[in-house]
C-alpha cells in the first residue's frame, strides 16, 4: 500500500511472543491511521470494564501515512490505551523521530499485550524484532536510560523510554523521546510499565512507497515557499510555543494560582526573551521539519539540560504554581521529563494540593511535613520525587487531582480545575468560552490540541457565546486529522498552510483520491468512535462528565479579564447547542441515527444491547 509500512506488530509481553502481520488495508482506507487505528483498536480488542493497569489492557502505537515523508512536519506518531488517570479512552501524540524510523523498518503500528514479570525493552531493527532484558535500565530515568541504551545498541536507534513513574504506574506517567518529546497526556508511561516495558528501540533503513513521489515534490516545495514566507514564521521559529507567554498574560488567560487569576505580576521573568537569553543552547527540529520551534536549554544553576520548557510547562510549574524563575522551571521541567511525568497533570496536581492547603482542608501534617506552599520551589521538588517513588503523600497525589478531590470532598471538587480526569491545560477560560468547550467535550479529557479556539473566543466577543460550540465541533473534525494523517499541525495552524494542501499531500502519497468532506467524515467517525468506548466503559456516562469545575463560574478577580466568568445556563447552553450540531442526545451520548450513519452499525448495536441508546 502506497504511505504505509505494511507491516503491524503484535506483542504478548506475557507470553514474550512477537508476531509480524500484514496491515488490512480497509483498515488503512476506512481509519487512516494514528488516532484513527488506535480508537478501532481498542473498542474492538480491550473487553468492557478492563482494568487499565491490567495485562488485559493494550498500548498502541501507531504512526500516519505522511509520517515519515518529506512532507512538512512529518513528524507524529500516536501512542493509545484504556487511560489508567481517566478510565476513558486516552491517546497521546508524539513528535521527533521515532514515527519516521519505525516507518522506514517498514511498520505502521505496534500492539501491546499482557505483562512481562521482568523488565523489558523491544529492540527493532528492520526485519529483528526482539524483546531484550531491561534490568540494568529498570530504575533508572527517562533521559539517562534513552542515553545509556543508545550508548549500547547505537545512536541511529531512535528510543522513547519510561522512567520511574512509569515503573511505578503514576496515572500520569509519560513516554519520552529525543531528550524532551513526551506522548505526555493520559498516562500511557503508566501502562507502559505495567506492561514491564521500559523503553523501545527503533531503527530502520527503507524507504516509503508513494503513489505520486513527483507530485508530492511539487506540493512540498509550494508548501514551503508558503511558510517561509509567512509574517510569523521567523518569529515562531525563533520562540515556538514560549511566544504564547506574554500574549496569554495579555489577555487574562495565564494560569496563576492554581487558576485563582488569569495573568502573573512576575510573568515578565518567564517571558520569551529572558528565556532565551538566559538558558538557550539552540533551536530544535522535529523530523521533517522547517519550523524547528523547540528549544535546547541549559541551567547554568542546576547544571540541566532539556528540550524546553514550552508553554504549557511554563504556564503549569510557572505562574500556575507561582515560580518566577526560568531557571526553576527549566529544572523542574528535566525533573519531570527524567522521572517521566506529564508537567500539565503534575502542575495541575499540586496547584490543587497548594489550594487545600491554603483552604485548610489539608495540612503540613498531611503532606509528610512538606511546606507545600505556592512558590516553595524546594517543596515542589520533594513533593514530585515522592509521587514519582509512590511514596508516603505522594501515592494520594500521584492518583490525580479528580481522585484527589473525590477522596477529601469538602467542595474542593470546585476547584480541581479538570475535565474527565485530566487537568486542563495552561489556559484560563472564564474569558475564553470556546476553549472552555473545547476542554469540556475533548475526547481525552481537557487536552487543548483536540481544538484550540483561545485565539477565536478574542476576535468574537468574550462575554459572548454566540457561534462557540459551531466552531469547536468543526475544530475537532479538522485538527484531529493531524494525528490520523501523522504530521504536526503547527504549519497550518502558526503560519496558516490550507488543509487543501494536506489533502493533497495525503492523495500524492496513498493514490486514495479522497476530497477534505471524505477525510471529515472519517475524522467524524472516529470521533463518535471514541465517545462510544466513554459511554461503555463508565457505567453512568453523559453530559455530566463534560461539566467544568466550579471555578469557572467565579468572575476573575483582576486583571485584562476582570469580571469576566462563565454562568451554569450559558455552560449548558452550549453543550446543547454542541450536542445538536453532534448529532447527539441531550444527555451528550451519540444516537443511533449518528452511528449508523457513519457506519458504526456494531457500536450502534453493543450500546442499544446496554440500554445506552
Amino acid at each position: 500500500m502506497y504511505g504505509y509500512g505494511g507491516k503491524v506488530i503484535r506483542i504478548d509481553l506475557t507470553k514474550k511472543k512477537i508476531e509480524k502481520k500484514e496491515l488490512d488495508p480497509s483498515l488503512a482506507k476506512e481509519w487512516l491511521g494514528g488516532r484513527g487505528f488506535i480508537a478501532k483498536i481498542l473498542y474492538d480488542e480491550i473487553p468492557q470494564g478492563t482494568d487499565p493497569l491490567s495485562p488485559e489492557n493494550k498500548l498502541i502505537i501507531a504512526t500516519g501515512p505522511l509520517s515519515g515523508t518529506f512532507w512538512p512536519s512529518a513528524a507524529k506518531i500516536v501512542f493509545g490505551t484504556k487511560s489508567p488517570l481517566t478510565g476513558g479512552y486516552g491517546d497521546s501524540n508524539l513528535g521527533g523521530f521515532l514515527m519516521a524510523e519505525l516507518k522506514f523498518a517498514g511498520y505502521d503500528m505496534i500492539v501491546l499485550e499482557g505483562a512481562s514479570r521482568e523488565p523489558l525493552y523491544l529492540y527493532i531493527d528492520d526485519d529483528t524484532l526482539e524483546l531484550r532484558d531491561a534490568n540494568p535500565y529498570w530504575g533508572k530515568g527517562a533521559l539517562v536510560t534513552e542515553v545509556e541504551l543508545k550508548r549500547e545498541i547505537g545512536e541511529a536507534f531512535q528510543i522513547a523510554a519510561i522512567g520511574p513513574a512509569g515503573e511505578n504506574r503514576v496515572r500520569y506517567a509519560n513516554i519520552n523521546h529525543e531528550y524532551g518529546r513526551q506522548s505526555g497526556r493520559c498516562g500511557m508511561g503508566a501502562v507502559m510499565g505495567s506492561k514491564g516495558l521500559k523503553a523501545i528501540a527503533v531503527h530502520g533503513t527503507r524507504g516509503i512507497s508513494l503513489y505520486d513521489p513527483d507530485g508530492l515534490i511539487q506540493i512540498t516545495k509550494a508548501a514551503l515557499q508558503h511558510i517561509t514566507h509567512q509574517p510569523y514564521f521567523k518569529r515562531f521559529r525563533l520562540y515556538g510555543t514560549t511566544d504564547i507567554t506574554d500574549w496569554c498574560q495579555g489577555m487574562g488567560v495565564l494560569p496563576t494560582k492554581n487558576f485563582m487569576f488569569g495573568d502573573y505580576e512576575k510573568e515578565e521573568k518567564l517571558a520569551p526573551e529572558p528565556m532565551r537569553k538566559r538558558i538557550l543552547v539552540r533551536d530544535k527540529a522535529c523530523f521533517a521539519c522547517p519550523l524547528n520551534c523547540a528549544n535546547y536549554t541549559f541551567s547554568k544553576k542546576y547544571g540541566t539540560y532539556i528540550d524546553g520548557p514550552e508553554y504549557e510547562t511554563i504556564g503549569m510549574l510557572g505562574s500556575n504554581l507561582l515560580l518566577d524563575d526560568i531557571e526553576e522551571v527549566q529544572y523542574l521541567n528535566t525533573l519531570c521529563d527524567d522521572y517521566g511525568m506529564d508537567t500539565i497533570a503534575f502542575g495541575g496536581t499540586v496547584a490543587f494540593t497548594m489550594e487545600c492547603i491554603e483552604k485548610g482542608i489539608l495540612k503540613q501534617s498531611d503532606l509528610d511535613g512538606i511546606d507545600l506552599r505556592f512558590g516553595n520551589f524546594e517543596a515542589i521538588q520533594t513533593i514530585l520525587k515522592k509521587i514519582a517513588y509512590q511514596e508516603g503523600i505522594g501515592k494520594i497525589l500521584a492518583e490525580g487531582s479528580k481522585a484527589m478531590a473525590e477522596r477529601l470532598g469538602q467542595k474542593s471538587e470546585h476547584f480541581a480545575i479538570q475535565v474527565k480526569g485530566l487537568d486542563f491545560s495552561a489556559y484560563e477560560c472564564r474569558g475564553a468560552p470556546a476553549m472552555l468547550l473545547s476542554f469540556m467535550t475533548s475526547d481525552i479529557g481537557a487536552q487543548h490540541t483536540r481544538s484550540w479556539a483561545i485565539v477565536q473566543d478574542m476576535d468574537m466577543g468574550r462575554d459572548s457565546i454566540e457561534g462557540r460550540a459551531k466552531l469547536v465541533k468543526e475544530l475537532q473534525t479538522l485538527r484531529p486529522l493531524m494525528e490520523m494523517f501523522g504530521v504536526c499541525r503547527f504549519p497550518w495552524l502558526e503560519v496558516k498552510l490550507d488543509f487543501g494542501e494536506y489533502v493533497k499531500a495525503f492523495n500524492a502519497v496513498t493514490g486514495l483520491g479522497y476530497s477534505k468532506e471524505k477525510l471529515f467524515q472519517i475524522s467524524e467517525k472516529v470521533w463518535n468512535l471514541t465517545r462510544a468506548f466513554w459511554v461503555r466503559e463508565m457505567k453512568d456516562f453523559g453530559r455530566k462528565y463534560d461539566l467544568p469545575p466550579g471555578r469557572v463560574y467565579e468572575p476573575m478577580p483582576s486583571g485584562p479579564a476582570k469580571g469576566l466568568h462563565l454562568t451554569e445556563e450559558k455552560v449548558n447552553r452550549m453543550l446543547d447547542e454542541y450536542y445538536e450540531f453532534r448529532g447527539w442526545d441531550q444527555n451528550g451520548i451519540p444516537t443511533e441515527a449518528k452511528l449508523r450513519e457513519l457506519g458504526l452499525e456494531q457500536v450502534a448495536e453493543d450500546l442499544r444491547k446496554m440500554n445506552k441508546i
